[in-house]
C-alpha cells in the first residue's frame, strides 16, 4: 500500500545531557536505541532521503508506514551511537552537516547553554566511514548562522558555499538544505533555489503528503525526554507534543467534530 503520509523526524545530538537545557536536544544512547526499536516493532520503516523527495513529488511510491529519520549538526555522537543502531536495523538515515564547522565543536549552541559546554561534531573520517554505512550527507549551511540575518552576499557563502565544500567532500550532489533554527523568509527560499537545492527541511511539524512544497518540508522535533510512547504519539499524530493529554484532545476533538459538536 502506498503511503499517503510520511514523517520527518529531526534529532540533534546523541549522549548524556548535562542540564534540563540540553535534554531538548539531546537523547541518551539507550533512549535512541528504544526509539528505533519501537518504531521497527510497530511497523515502521526507514527510508532514504532521495526516495521520500522522489515520493513528495509524485514520482514514486512508498510502502506505507514509511518515515525519514534525520539528524542536525553533525554531532560525534551521531557516529558514536546512532551508527549502530541504525546499522543493526538496516536502516538509513541523513544528516545535515554544517559545512563550515567539520571536526570542529557546536560554538553556536554555547550562548545556548548554561554551562556554556560546547560538544564535538564530526571530522571527515567519521562522515566517509557513516557515507558507507546508510547515511546521505546534505547541507545545513556553512557556520550555522540565522538565515533571516542574512544578506544577498552572505546567503551565498552559507548555501552556495556549503553545497560547495559537501560536494568537494563527499564527490555527489548535495541537492538538500535544512535550514538553521528552522528560519527562512522569501529572500532565504529564492537563495535556496538559485544555489540549487532541489528541497529544504523546516522545523514545522505536520505529516508530508504529496504536493507539500518541496522547500518547505515538514519534521517532528524529537526530544531527549521522549519516552518511546510518546515518539509513537508523535509519529502517529504528526506532532510535537507526544503527551497523553494532546492525544486525548486530538482524538476527543474528532468524536466531537464527527457529532457536529464545535469546541468551546
Amino acid at each position: 500500500m502506498n503511503a499517503e503520509r510520511v514523517p520527518v523526524l529531526m534529532y540533534h545530538r546523541i549522549g548524556e545531557a548535562l542540564n534540563g537545557s540540553e535534554q531538548k536536544y539531546c537523547i541518551s544512547p539507550d533512549n535512541f536505541s528504544a526509539h528505533m526499536q519501537v518504531l521497527f516493532d510497530n511497523g515502521y520503516r526507514a527510508c532514504t532521503a532521495n526516495d521520500f523527495v522522489d515520493w513528495l513529488m509524485g514520482d514514486i511510491q512508498l510502502p506505507d508506514k514509511s518515515l525519514l529519520i534525520t539528524f542536525d549538526d553533525g554531532y560525534l555522537g551521531v557516529f558514536e551511537h546512532g551508527l549502530p543502531v541504525l546499522r543493526d536495523l538496516e536502516w538509513p538515515a541523513v544528516m545535515f552537516l554544517v559545512s563550515g564547522m567539520i571536526g570542529k565543536k557546536d560554538g553556536w549552541c554555547q550562548r545556548e547553554n548554561p554551562s556554556l559546554k560546547t560538544y564535538p561534531l564530526m571530522g571527515t573520517d567519521e562522515i566517509q566511514t557513516m557515507h558507507t554505512q546508510g547515511f546521505s550527507f546534505f547541507s545545513h549551511s556553512r557556520s550555522h548562522t540565522d538565515l533571516n540575518q542574512c544578506d544577498e552576499a552572505a546567503l551565498i557563502d552559507e548555501l552556495s558555499g556549503s553545497r560547495e565544500d559537501l560536494e568537494r567532500l563527499l564527490d555527489e550532489p548535495i541537492d538538500y538544505v535544512a535550514y538553521p533554527y528552522g528560519h527562512y523568509n522569501d529572500l532565504v527560499l529564492e537563495s535556496v533555489k538559485n544555489a540549487g537545492y532541489k528541497a529544504a527541511f523546516s522545523v514545522q511539524p505536520g505529516f508530508n503528503r504529496p504536493g507539500v512544497d518541496p522547500y518547505r518540508i515538514r519534521r517532528i522535533d524529537v526530544f531527549g525526554t521522549d519516552t518511546p510512547k510518546m515518539l509513537l504519539r508523535k509519529v502517529a499524530l504528526g506532532t510535537n507534543d507526544g503527551s497523553w493529554q494532546y492525544t486525548f484532545r486530538y482524538y476527543w476533538g474528532h468524536v466531537l467534530a464527527k457529532a457536529g459538536i464545535k469546541r468551546t
